[in-house]
């Protein structure tokens, strides 16, 4: 096997520092700041082609694109009141039952991870799932854990509900129905999965009584209701038409900034800050970083390493060989790895990396972005955040079983 020793620990160097600028999140120093610049030296070292670097570019920038405009849709919907609306239903129907209102919060973020993406479960739900348990006066860690859980495993569903899926889907050759369909029973398996255990491993916390319950519910935002749910179907029917998602998701966009931009409740500065532009800038980067790593050895010994075939033990091997790579890189670096190598397998290889990397990442905090911005919410919000250590003890009681029984739910689906 042909290794260039030297341009892989050039290209390893500048993906660590790229994740650790992003984990830092620093204004002075984003994740941006490190990727573009790194990814542009390895163009000039030679260790990426040029006409490969902007190949790369080109080839994800329609999924960056879709990316940017689901990220606008999420914040206009959470300015709307959306998210609180929903989580004082779900407080409210969860009456003084603690164990009630962990039903409803893990249903809650399984939704709103596989309609709006996970960056919305975290970023906009947990924090309103943690001032809900505050309010009601139980203990937060059981509600808190199922938010940050489903962000990761409750991805699975549709190719909008993560990068990562959006990655893969193109390389997939599948429609947008057919792979919600193929993944629609790995997703239920690792919701009622994630549910059970959780239950389980918090039973103390959820026997104690609700001591305030919720009664007061903020208006229905009908419009963000209307815009999310047609938006959803929009994305069914433009499969069926053979047209990019990023249409339904960019007319419900201009519908929701319309109305906000002219009631004033909104500013361009704060559409152009929801979209986030310097993480689409980094995700550029961080892809021909990792391109450096694939054309100089690690796409062959990934190739080497992924069985072939789509037997049940096959898809476990791909899925457990990408979960742990998902928390030695990252599942978003894993993901552009593992591509390559994955796509000879065809759909159902793709899909097991998809459970790999989408499930694996709750076993350590450093296995998604996801987890990271899931931990700050804690100390934004005051609360102490669980140890690295507790988090992967969760995540030891979580994800193996998770892993086992989602890839059998898409061992089965592919039978039919």
């Amino acid at each position: 096997m042909d290794v260039d020793v030297v341009a892989l620990l050039v290209a390893g160097v500048l993906l660590v520092a790229s994740l650790v600028a992003a984990v830092v999140d620093s204004p002075r120093l984003p994740g941006a700041a490190v990727a573009v610049p790194g990814a542009l030296l390895l163009a000039v070292l030679g260790v990426v082609g040029w006409p490969d670097a902007e190949a790369t570019v080109r080839e994800i920038a329609p999924t960056v694109g879709f990316l940017v405009v689901i990220l606008l849709l999420s914040d206009l919907a959470d300015r709307e009141g959306l998210f609180s609306w929903s989580a004082a239903v779900t407080a409210r129907r969860a009456g003084r039952s603690s164990q009630g209102l962990l039903v409803r919060v893990v249903a809650l973020s399984a939704v709103v991870t596989a309609v709006l993406s996970l960056d919305a479960t975290v970023v906009l739900l947990t924090p309103v799932v943690l001032a809900t348990a505050a309010r009601m006066r139980v203990p937060a860690r059981p509600h808190a854990y199922a938010a940050g859980h489903l962000a990761n495993s409750a991805s699975l569903l549709m190719p909008v509900s993560n990068l990562t899926n959006l990655l893969a889907f193109a390389a997939t050759g599948l429609t947008f129905l057919h792979f919600t369909a193929l993944m629609a029973g790995p997703w239920v398996v690792a919701v009622l999965v994630e549910y059970v255990v959780l239950r389980w491993l918090f039973r103390a916390d959820l026997r104690v009584p609700v001591g305030e319950p919720v009664h007061d519910v903020p208006p229905t935002p009908r419009l963000a209701l209307a815009v999310v749910v047609l938006t959803v179907i929009g994305f069914g029917v433009s499969s069926l038409v053979d047209l990019s998602p990023v249409w339904p998701a960019l007319l419900g966009v201009l519908v929701l900034a319309g109305k906000q931009l002219a009631t004033r409740r909104t500013r361009h500065a704060d559409l152009l800050a929801a979209a986030n532009l310097p993480f689409a800038l980094f995700v550029f980067g961080l892809a021909v970083i990792v391109l450096g790593l694939q054309l100089n050895g690690l796409e062959r010994l990934l190739t080497a390493v992924l069985p072939d075939g789509e037997s049940l033990l096959a898809l476990l091997a791909v899925a457990a060989v990408s979960a742990v790579v998902a928390n030695l890189l990252n599942n978003l670096p894993a993901t552009l790895a593992l591509l390559p190598a994955a796509a000879v397998g065809g759909p159902p290889t793709l899909l097991a990396v998809l459970i790999g990397v989408n499930v694996g990442p709750n076993l350590t905090y450093v296995g998604s972005l996801a987890n990271l911005l899931w931990r700050r919410v804690f100390a934004a919000t005051g609360e102490e955040s669980p140890s690295p250590a507790r988090f992967s003890l969760v995540g030891l009681a979580t994800v193996p079983l998770t892993l086992v029984l989602a890839t059998v739910a898409l061992w089965a689906a592919l039978q039919v």
